[in-house]
């Protein structure tokens, strides 16, 4: 059977992106269609197709392409006419795909990282919160929606997201959790002994003991809410990654009341090295799935997490970790130091379920059960 795989965009850091690459691995001979590419080197490029979008103005200009994507998709043009599938992965508007061309009617799936946020939960995302993004928003709900209604199945990467999906588009949706590399995780420890000279250098410069928090700097990842942990916890704190919101933030580390370090644009190894070094993982994010806890648990980092979104579905309180519904000083500082007093080497297993071979396998059958 011949698929056509669609993506919103892709970048060179991202869950989805990695979802899309477990996809792809997944139907080897599927198709790839995108609005544009910004991670050529990426495993799976020589399959990717870009739209005219990748030639316009507008690339890489997300609010003003979320604006027009929604035309955009209507008119997808594939390498070949017998597609007998397509799967869109989405988190914007990628589901409205409809390829031009094709001999007769492929069956279309959506795997749902998030219905757009900018437009269902603007509360979520301040990208979708200003009186002309929620206006546009209003415009685009009931198109949105109508166009959910194509799908022949859908599928969604949590709990929360299922819920999300039923409430914006009316639709009923199986949950299907994301690919997490724990295998390789857990096999390739202890991965300080993995990563480069200089990258063991900015390992070994830390302290002993620390709280970390990893993400892209960016504002609804509320990473100054780990800094604020960290003062809670009487901790030293980490902070891995980059984004634009790196000089808000290095103003809220000099405020703090306990040192603040910086780690940009950590490799894999040294990612996975700080997981395990750390004292405990804090992710304050309302994220839909949540991938960077389940590699923390994975390399046996006791998770802080909020209670709020996909985190709860693989933190196991008590376990790996902590949820919490607030983050108030008390709050944090008792979370923290619950999390602290886990026994890191049963933290590993409680995080299998969300393997690559899992995913790969519960994916294969959806869509193979769907086309039949």
């Amino acid at each position: 059977m011949v698929g056509l795989l669609v993506h919103e965009w892709i970048e060179p850091h991202g869950g989805s992106e990695r979802v899309l690459e477990v996809i792809a691995e997944t139907f080897p001979t599927s198709d790839i269609v995108v609005p544009w590419n910004n991670a050529p080197w990426r495993t799976i490029t020589p399959r990717v197709r870009e739209s005219w979008l990748a030639r316009s103005p507008i690339r890489n200009r997300k609010a003003a392409a979320a604006v027009a994507l929604p035309a955009v998709w209507r008119g997808v043009v594939g390498s070949r006419k017998d597609y007998d599938w397509v799967l869109a992965s989405t988190h914007l508007f990628s589901h409205h795909v409809k390829v031009e061309g094709l001999l007769g009617r492929p069956r279309k799936f959506v795997y749902v990282h998030s219905p757009a946020r900018y437009i269902w939960n603007p509360e979520l995302d301040a990208r979708g919160d200003g009186t002309l993004a929620r206006a546009i928003g209003a415009a685009l709900k009931p198109i949105d929606r109508r166009r959910a209604q194509e799908a022949h199945a859908i599928a969604a990467n949590s709990e929360f997201v299922r819920a999300r999906v039923e409430a914006a588009w009316r639709r009923d949706a199986v949950v299907i959790n994301p690919p997490v590399d724990v295998d390789r995780i857990m096999e390739g420890a202890p991965w300080a002994d993995r990563v480069e000279a200089a990258e063991r250098e900015v390992l070994d410069s830390l302290p002993d003991v620390f709280v970390l928090g990893a993400s892209r700097f960016v504002s609804y990842k509320r990473l100054d809410l780990v800094i604020r942990a960290g003062e809670a916890a009487g901790l030293p704190v980490v902070l891995a990654g980059e984004g634009p919101l790196r000089p808000e933030l290095e103003e809220l580390a000099a405020q703090a009341g306990v040192p603040v370090h910086f780690v940009e644009r950590p490799s894999s190894p040294l990612l996975y090295a700080l997981y395990e070094a750390a004292a405990v993982f804090v992710f304050p994010a309302v994220e839909d799935f949540g991938m960077m806890p389940v590699e923390a648990m994975a390399a046996g980092a006791p998770v802080v997490a909020n209670g709020l979104g996909g985190a709860r579905e693989s933190v196991t309180p008590g376990v790996s970790g902590v949820l919490v519904d607030g983050f108030a000083a008390g709050e944090l500082r008792e979370a923290v130091d619950a999390a602290m007093s886990l026994d890191r080497a049963s933290i590993p297993d409680t995080v299998r379920r969300f393997s690559v071979p899992r995913f790969q396998e519960r994916i294969d059958r959806w869509v193979g059960e769907g086309v039949r």
